[in-house]
This record gives C-alpha cells, sequence and structure tokens, in this order.
C-alpha cells in the first residue's frame, strides 16, 4: 500500500490502513484541507469543479470528494467523467476558486489520486501543498452547518467547449486535417480518452478512426503508462489496418504519444519536439522542458533562433519556467503537451490537434516527418524503493564517484558525460528512482542507465 504527497497531487493505492493508502479517511482529510485552502484565499467565490477518469474507484472517490466539499459550504461543478485539461480549463471558463481531478494518470488501476487547481486551473504551488499537508496533519478544518451546506451543479458541455478551443485554436488548421484523409487507430485504455480523442477527431473532420479498449470501466487492458513495451497491441494494429498512425493517450488524457504508420513508435520523446517544430516555424520565441526530456528539444529550438531552458520535473516546475521565460510551448518528454495561449497545462487534445496540422502541412507520413528530427536514444527505467531507504545518502555516495563529470543537482543528480547524460531522481508519483539515460547511440544510453542502476544499488547495499 502507499500514500504520496507531493507537487502532483495526494496519489495513493485503494485499500488498507488510513495514512498508509489513499483511504476514504484519508481522501476526506486530504478534501477538506484543500477546501480550508480554498476558503482562506477567497471566502466569497464558492465553485470547485470536479471531474474524474475512468478508474474503478472513481465513482467511490468522487462522492466523498463531492460530498466533503459541500459539507464545507463549497458548490461543486460535477464534470463526471472527463479528462485533466477539461477540468483545467473548466476551472478557468466557469469561474471558479479551484478544481480537483480524481486521477493517477499513468499509474495502474490500484491507484487514484487528488490532483489539486488553483483558480487559475493550474496545479498548486510547493508553498500552497505544504500549507495543506499542515492543515490536513492538524485536522484544522471546519464543516458548515446545515443550512450552509454547499449544493452541486452537474457540468454541461466543457468537454465541448475545450474541444471548441482546439479545433479554434490559430494554429490549427481543420481544412488541411480533413483534406489529408487520415486513417487513425486509437488506444483509449478502458478511460476517458475514449470519449474525449474521437470527440476531437469527429471535429476536425477525420472520418476514419478506430478505438482499441475503449469502454470505460478502468479495467485497463495495459499498464496505462504509454510506453513501448505497453503499446504492442497499437502498433500492430496500425500495421494490420495499413492505417496512416495510432494515437496512444494515458487514462486522464494529458499525455500523448504517436505511432508510424509502420507500425514503429514515433517516440513519447518527440511528441513535444514536433508539435515545437511546427509552433516554432509559426512564431519566434523559447522552449521549456524538463531535466528527464530529450536534447531533441534544444537543437529545434537552437534551429529556429529560440531559447531552450530545463526545468525541475514536475508539471507546475515546468510551468513556472514557461512563465519566467515567456516560453512560447513547453513540457515533457513524457508525451506532455503545453501550449500557454490556450491554458497551462498538459493537453494531449490540443497536441493531436497540433501535430496532425504540422503532419498535413508537411505532406509526409509520420514515418518520415520523424526522420527529419535529431536521432537521440533514451533508455527509461526504475527501481523500487524500500521503505527507509536513504536518498541523500545514496546520491552523495553516487556524486563522489562521478565528481569530475558535469553534475546539476536542482532536481535529483543529472550527470553528463560529453553529448551523454543520465538524470537521477525519485518520482512524485509512485515509491521508485527513475533513471534516465540519453545518448544518439541506443546502445550506450542503455550501458550508462545500467551502470548507474548497479552504482545506485551498490550504494543502497542491494548488490
Amino acid at each position: 500500500m502507499a500514500l504520496i504527497k507531493s507537487i502532483s497531487g495526494i496519489r495513493g493505492t485503494i485499500g488498507g490502513k488510513p495514512g498508509d493508502s489513499l483511504s476514504p479517511l484519508d481522501i476526506v482529510r486530504f478534501t477538506a484541507a484543500y477546501g480550508t485552502l480554498l476558503k482562506k484565499s477567497n471566502d466569497q467565490n464558492k465553485k470547485v469543479v470536479i471531474g474524474r477518469d475512468g478508474r474503478i474507484s472513481g465513482e467511490m472517490v468522487q462522492a466523498l470528494v463531492v460530498n466533503t466539499l459541500i459539507s464545507m459550504g463549497l458548490d461543486v461543478i460535477n464534470l463526471g467523467l472527463s479528462t485533466t485539461p477539461t477540468v483545467e480549463m473548466a476551472v478557468v471558463s466557469e469561474q471558479a476558486v479551484g478544481g480537483i481531478i480524481l486521477t493517477a494518470s499513468h499509474n495502474p488501476k490500484e491507484w487514484n489520486a487528488l490532483k489539486l487547481l488553483n483558480q487559475k486551473g493550474e496545479f498548486i504551488s510547493g508553498a500552497e501543498g505544504t500549507q495543506l499537508l499542515e492543515i490536513a496533519a492538524k485536522e484544522d478544518f471546519q464543516f458548515v452547518s446545515v443550512d450552509q451546506l454547499g449544493k452541486v451543479i452537474v457540468g454541461e458541455n466543457l468537454l465541448e467547449k475545450h474541444i471548441e478551443a482546439c479545433v479554434n485554436y490559430p494554429l490549427v488548421d481543420k481544412e488541411a486535417i480533413k483534406a489529408a484523409n487520415f486513417s487513425i487507430v486509437i488506444d483509449a485504455i478502458n478511460s476517458t480518452g475514449s470519449i474525449a480523442v474521437p470527440a476531437l477527431l469527429d471535429a476536425l473532420g477525420v472520418k476514419k478512426y478506430t478505438v482499441l479498449n475503449g469502454e470505460v470501466n478502468g479495467q485497463f487492458a495495459h499498464n496505462p503508462e504509454p510506453l513501448p513495451e505497453h503499446l504492442r497491441d497499437l502498433c500492430n494494429e496500425v500495421n494490420k489496418q495499413k492505417a496512416s498512425m495510432g494515437i496512444a493517450v494515458d487514462p486522464d488524457v494529458d499525455r500523448l504519444c504517436f505511432v508510424c504508420e509502420d507500425g514503429s513508435l514515433f517516440g513519447e520523446e518527440y511528441t513535444l519536439v514536433a508539435v515545437a517544430d511546427y509552433i516554432l516555424q509559426h512564431r519566434n520565441g523559447n522552449t521549456v522542458s524538463n531535466m528527464s526530456s530529450t536534447r531533441a528539444l534544444k537543437d529545434i529550438t537552437i534551429k529556429h533562433g529560440g531559447t531552450y531552458s530545463a526545468s525541475a520535473v514536475g508539471e507546475v516546475n515546468v510551468v513556472t519556467k514557461m512563465k519566467e521565460v515567456n516560453a512560447v510551448i513547453g513540457g515533457e518528454g513524457n508525451g506532455g503537451i503545453i501550449v500557454p495561449d490556450l491554458h497551462y497545462g498538459r493537453d494531449a487534445l490540443i497536441g493531436i490537434a497540433l501535430f496532425l496540422t504540422h503532419l498535413a502541412k508537411e505532406k509526409k507520413s509520420i514515418k518520415q516527418l520523424r526522420n527529419t528530427y535529431p536521432d537521440y536514444f533514451m533508455s527509461k527505467n526504475k527501481i523500487e524503493l524500500t521503505p527507509g531507504v536513504n536518498l541523500t545518502s545514496i546520491f552523495d555516495q553516487i556524486k563522489k564517484k562521478y565528481k569530475k563529470n558535469p553534475i546539476n543537482t536542482d532536481d535529483g543528480l543529472k550527470i553528463e558525460f560529453d553529448n551523454d547524460w543520465v538524470h537521477l531522481r525519485s518520482s512524485n508519483t509512485e515509491p521508485i528512482i527513475r533513471i534516465y539515460a540519453e545518448s544518439n547511440s541506443e546502445t550506450v544510453a542503455a550501458n550508462i542507465a545500467k551502470r548507474l542502476m548497479n552504482d545506485i544499488k551498490e550504494a543502497a547495499g542491494l548488490n
């Protein structure tokens, strides 16, 4: 069982003891703390937007969250089944004081989470998160009398508004997409992507598409993280149908990756690269991604005359850096696209619309488009953490070993080896250490990752 409190929200497994998992008591406690935080920041605005992905536990968690907020005198705009970016945009369009997305994103079905938003529809800051945890720990919240209970408002047409905003975005060309006559296979991973992505494609004029894993039941057909080893069925189906491409999203539709017409992977790291390439062709400006993302974005940015900046991992950190450098596009190498003049949140729907426009205008196959970008290979690995492991001690030992190499400690430990690099950090969303290595050689990237994984195990006394 696990309960993780971080900049990515309150995340845990369902079942188990309070305090050790995302139990009903923990859901109520953290929701009440969040409600208290909202009321302190704005005691006039009582509207909060709630939406969830298709997880098995979604209805149960939603009922607890909605009723806790009502008991605090807050009015809930309930979107029901929705996507993370839809909720983020709805907070702004509905002039709410905040929002909660009930999703554990790429985590398996036993997980769920409360992703917490401010009145801008962006994730709450680290300082606000710390304040919330203090309120929860002290149970420093108060419920209202019966005459002051909040109410539930059904959120209507908010996904349609989100899709309309994507279709009408100035750099999206619906006519070019329609004329390209794409045939697409979608892996909706038994969640809300099966509602949102087809609706978007319909609005963009795409007539030929097939949905895999389209039943919204939370019984994920495979591990929901859109990594190569989890997308074999999608790749095979694209090949079998001789489709133009495949599209995979995660359960809450904020991550996006593509499959080429031959069934090979476009590469989730290159989702942002391709969209940035298109944006930068039409707008001069800067880009941002996190420290674990491919250096191909930097190459493309320099090519177009812009400046690239790296942030710590975590959407809130990417957004902060984007605002700081006035970036025109940003995101994360996990397939997260952030288009700031639409909204400051990862959004697979605007990512799809921009990517299809780019592909249609280039008049290339998706494989040909991929071949126009710098070739870097990334090895993504993880090591499960045992309770009580001392990460500081482990990283100190590794820093000492590689003291002659350039090292960045802004977010975990990033070590450079000439043009190659490796990034070690504890996850915000799982009890693991992530080890990402990149090189222009697939073998070298894998070997660097393997070497550092052995270093970690040695430092932790696991060898």
